[in-house]
C-alpha cells in the first residue's frame, strides 16, 4: 500500500486539475452515503465530532472503495494544532485491498476549496473586482487561491475575529502575488465583495444578507452541523440557493437547515447541486444582478475523487 503525505499532496495537485477531477466525478456520479456524524464527549467537558465518509464506485468490480476517517476537536487551537485531522484509505473495488493512505487533511482542504471554486465556475460574476475571505484558518488560503484560479480579482479582503491571523494570511497571499489586505470592519468588507467565501465553525450568523450588493456570489464552507451558522436569513432570502449535495447541506448544513426548519427558506428555493450544475441541467447564475449562494458540507464523492487523483498522480511520480 502507498502512502501519499501532506507534502506529496500538495506537490502532485493543482487546483485546475482537482477541479476538473471533481467535475468528472459529479457528472459520473457515485455511491456515497451520508456521511456517519459522531459527538466524542471529553472528560474536559468539551465535545469532539468524528465524521466517517464512504463512498464507491458505481461498477465497484471495476472501480474504486474509500472512507475518510475525520475528528474535529476546536480545542485544539489551544495546544497549537489543527482543529481538523483525517486519514483517506482508497481499496481496489474489485478485491478490497487497499492501495493507497492519503493525508486527509490534505486532502479534504484541496477537495473543499476546488468543490467551491468549481461552484464558482457557473455561480460567480463574471468580472469581479473583491473577494472576501472570512475566517483565517487552515482552509482560508486555499479558499483563496482556489476561487483565484477560477476568476480574476484585483484584490482579496481578509477578515478573521482575530485580526493578528487576518493580517497574517493577508501576509502570505500577497506572497502569492495577490493585492490582499485585512479588513477591520467585516459589515464594510461584505458591503464590498463581489464574492464571499466564508470557512468558520461559527455558530452565529457572520454576514448579513441586507449588505450583499446585486450580482455578489456567497460560498459557505464551513458550520458543517445544524447548530452552526455563518450566514443570516436575508442572505437565503435575498440569494438563489445552490449545494454541493442535497442531502447533506439541507439536513446538516445549519446556513439551510435552520432557516428550513424555521420557515424562512422553502426547499423547492434551492435550485441545484454540483451534479447538476456540472451535467448542464442547470446552467447556474442568471443575471449580473442575481445573487448567488453556494453551501457546501463536503460530500464523500469529493474525496474518493481526489483520492483517485492522488492514486494516479503518485503512480506516475517517481517519488511518492
Amino acid at each position: 500500500m502507498k502512502v501519499v503525505t501532506a507534502d506529496d499532496v500538495d506537490r502532485f495537485f493543482t487546483f485546475d486539475a482537482v477541479i476538473d477531477a471533481l467535475r468528472d466525478a459529479f457528472v459520473a456520479g457515485a455511491n456515497a452515503p451520508l456521511r456517519h456524524r459522531h459527538t466524542i464527549e471529553r472528560g474536559d467537558g468539551g465535545e469532539a465530532t468524528l465524521l466517517l465518509m464512504p463512498a464507491w464506485s458505481h461498477d465497484a468490480a471495476n472501480g474504486w472503495i474509500g472512507v475518510k476517517i475525520v475528528t474535529v476537536t476546536p480545542q485544539n487551537r489551544e495546544a497549537n494544532l489543527p482543529a481538523v485531522m483525517a486519514s483517506y484509505l482508497l481499496m481496489d473495488g474489485n478485491t478490497g485491498t487497499p492501495k493507497l493512505m492519503v493525508d486527509g487533511a490534505a486532502l479534504t482542504v484541496w477537495r473543499t476549496s476546488c468543490a467551491s471554486a468549481l461552484a464558482a465556475r457557473y455561480l460567480a460574476p463574471r468580472n469581479p473586482d473583491t473577494l472576501l475571505v472570512v475566517g483565517a484558518g487552515e482552509l482560508a488560503p486555499f479558499m483563496a487561491r482556489a476561487h483565484v484560479s477560477v476568476r480574476d480579482y484585483r484584490r482579496v479582503l481578509v477578515w478573521n475575529r482575530s485580526p493578528g491571523a487576518a493580517e497574517k494570511l493577508a501576509a502570505m497571499l500577497s506572497k502569492d502575488g495577490l493585492d490582499a489586505s485585512a479588513a477591520g470592519n467585516l459589515d464594510a468588507a461584505v458591503a464590498e465583495a463581489d464574492v464571499i467565501t466564508a470557512a468558520t465553525l461559527s455558530r452565529e450568523p457572520l454576514i448579513k444578507g441586507s449588505l450583499l450588493k446585486p450580482g455578489a456570489h456567497v460560498d459557505l464552507v464551513g458550520a458543517f452541523s445544524p447548530d452552526m451558522r455563518e450566514s443570516d436569513d436575508e442572505c437565503v432570502r435575498r440569494a438563489s440557493i445552490f449545494v454541493d449535495t442535497y442531502e447533506g447541506a439541507i439536513k446538516e448544513g445549519g446556513d439551510l437547515a435552520q432557516p428550513l426548519a424555521s420557515g424562512v427558506l422553502a426547499r423547492e428555493a434551492v435550485k441545484a447541486d454540483l451534479h447538476e450544475l456540472c451535467s448542464g441541467a442547470h446552467a447556474g447564475r442568471q443575471s449580473d444582478d442575481e445573487i448567488t449562494l453556494f453551501k457546501s458540507t463536503g460530500a464523500a464523492l469529493e474525496d474518493l475523487a481526489a483520492a483517485i487523483l492522488a492514486a494516479g498522480l503518485a503512480a506516475e511520480s517517481k517519488d511518492a
